[in-house]
């Protein structure tokens, strides 16, 4: 048993840094993505996909000691809740001390780290840590506010994936981040109503305050509203983004039709974005399944085709096209 418990420790640990979360953080490859400028590499310094490679694991380790903190906060909280008993901490497996150790080591690392990087993302390190500190002691308890901070925190990954190349983003499409980060985060709430709709009021509490001052008729509105948005955005901004076609590309054109000549071809990704939202959709009325997303990415054929299907769209559009 004295052999097993640091083996358990560790996995305790690693779990509990859910490291399957850090698909969030991909969005930092965003605006590298969208701008064209994924494979260009400035003279005297790294290629900007490896610079933003780099922050994109800080960020992540930024995210994990985050979600420690924030296990450590709500172990009794957690001791209520159907799933989130089985956390390495409320479980009894990862002992408080050593999570301690570990989230203090791992920030330390992480602002450290940090002063590598340009001013500003730096800056945004430090912001999303207070705001995620503010969110697991007071935000999450405020209807509203617990969904908007969700929602922030995806604008300042935006954000930070920028300031590491100094590159600019489309207001549409931080509008579009924004609306899909509200329409997951409220499908989240959906899915946590419905799993604890058999518990006792007094027991919802418990596990998640908010979940008693939302109604089952607001998060139908709220979800429609941001599943509207973010498909909606999106098609706006690939209406505004004009890529410039290549030589080859231009020379197919002139024997197509004048109507199907435009610079616009990105728009051809918009059907995919409103799939995804529409199966995500079925998933969260139809399955329940909304309270984990990035487990749903991993595990859903038909979303995860439809990801896939949008992002060859895309990385054609702009870089082969």
């Amino acid at each position: 048993m004295s052999k097993r418990k640091p083996r358990s420790i560790i996995y305790g640990l690693i779990k509990t840094m859910r490291p399957r979360q850090w698909v969030k953080n991909l969005a930092l490859y965003a605006p590298l993505l969208f701008s064209g400028f994924l494979f260009y590499k400035p003279a005297h310094a790294a290629s900007y996909f490896l610079q933003v490679t780099a922050a994109f694991f800080v960020f992540s380790l930024l995210t994990s000691s985050i979600y420690i903190i924030n296990d450590i906060i709500d172990v009794e909280a957690d001791r209520h809740h159907p799933f989130k008993r089985f956390r390495p901490i409320a479980a009894g497996i990862l002992p408080v001390p050593v999570a301690v150790l570990a989230a203090v080591s791992i920030l330390f690392f992480v602002f450290i780290s940090s002063l590598f990087f340009p001013v500003f993302f730096g800056v945004l390190v430090l912001t999303y840590f207070l705001l995620q500190i503010a969110y697991v002691n007071y935000f999450k308890h405020i209807a509203i506010l617990d969904i908007v901070s969700i929602a922030t925190g995806f604008l300042i990954r935006i954000y930070a994936g920028s300031a590491v190349v100094n590159l600019h983003m489309s207001v549409w499409f931080l509008l579009t981040v924004l609306s899909a980060a509200l329409f997951i985060a409220v499908a989240k709430r959906q899915s946590e109503m419905t799993l604890l709709s058999t518990m006792p009021k007094s027991a919802t509490g418990l596990t998640r305050k908010t979940l008693t001052r939302y109604s089952q008729r607001l998060l139908d509105q709220y979800t429609a509203m941001f599943a509207t948005a973010t498909w909606l955005t999106y098609a706006l901004f690939t209406f505004q983004n004009q890529v410039s076609a290549s030589q080859l590309s231009a020379s197919i054109y002139l024997n197509f039709p004048r109507s199907f000549q435009t610079q616009k071809l990105l728009m051809l990704s918009v059907p995919f974005v409103i799939l995804a939202v529409m199966r995500y959709l079925q998933l969260v009325y139809e399955n329940n399944r909304g309270e984990a997303p990035d487990k749903i990415l991993f595990t859903d054929k038909p979303l995860l085709v439809t990801v896939a299907l949008f992002g060859l769209t895309v990385f054609s559009v702009i870089y082969l096209f």
